[in-house]
């Protein structure tokens, strides 16, 4: 299940929107290779991404998590480790993963720049990603796994939707094996599922009993980054333009039904 669009208007240019993407592949490209060479991907993923238990120092320096075949990824005390919760939010671990983050911050991440300015989002999404980095390290903070993706900044995104704008209907593609088809769901329907999802995934890791490895999915940076952007949305939007865009979706809606 994956959006591809949705029906709410885009009144003004997502510059910001766009300036985020191309950070992002810019990192993917420049800095990972583009995926090309594994072990200059797990470098970077290693040097410059989120590792809760360098942060918190509850793993022992030179402890070390397996990358790759030749590569090992060891804790040390590099002083970059500080400023690793905002480098990682730019950094990504497949053409898959940075595809699929894209995917959902351009249907989401268009509205709600759209709704607050270019200046008031950039500090929204970077909030809610620091936010979200710091969840996961509270939730699991003696991990030596290295943690990267902006699926933490751009879960508040979908957070903040969902205040806003719960009843637009988002075009969903349905994929069955070689069966494609596109659905039109209210957008409260496809959120509050999504993080349905992210929350029965995260509760195995509050248990006391769990692996010495997570799954490799940050999902409670995913949680902490929806619940950040559904509570500071409020602060953050400009009511005249949510206003405007909501004025202009009822007339359009009026003059597609006349």
């Amino acid at each position: 299940m994956i959006p591809i669009s949705d029906e709410n208007p885009t009144l003004r240019t997502p510059v910001m929107t766009w300036l985020l993407l191309g950070a992002m592949f810019a990192m993917w490209l420049v800095v990972e290779g583009g995926g090309m060479n594994s072990d200059t991907l797990a470098k970077a993923i290693c040097n410059l991404g989120m590792i809760p238990g360098e942060l918190t120092h509850r793993v022992p320096v030179g402890s070390y998590v397996p990358l790759t075949n030749n590569l090992v990824c060891a804790i040390d005390r590099d002083p970059i480790n500080i400023f690793t919760p905002l480098i990682s939010m730019f950094l990504h671990g497949s053409w898959s993963h940075i595809l699929g983050n894209a995917i959902f911050f351009w249907v989401f991440g268009n509205n709600i720049e759209d709704s607050m300015g270019p200046g008031r989002f950039l500090v929204f999404y970077l909030l809610c990603g620091m936010i979200a980095a710091a969840t996961h390290v509270l939730i699991l903070p003696d991990s030596p796994v290295p943690t990267v993706g902006a699926s933490g900044a751009i879960s508040g995104i979908m957070g903040a939707y969902l205040v806003l704008y719960p009843k637009v209907r988002v075009n969903m593609l349905f994929i069955f094996i070689i069966f494609f088809k596109v659905f039109a769901i209210p957008a409260w329907i496809v959120l509050i599922y999504w993080f349905g999802l992210q929350v029965l995934s995260g509760l195995p890791e509050l248990s006391s009993v769990r692996p010495d490895v997570s799954s490799g999915v940050a999902v409670w940076a995913h949680i902490g980054g929806f619940i950040a952007g559904m509570l500071l949305i409020k602060v953050f939007e400009k009511p005249e333009l949510v206003a405007q865009r909501s004025a202009i979706r009822e007339q359009r809606r009026w003059l597609a039904n006349a």
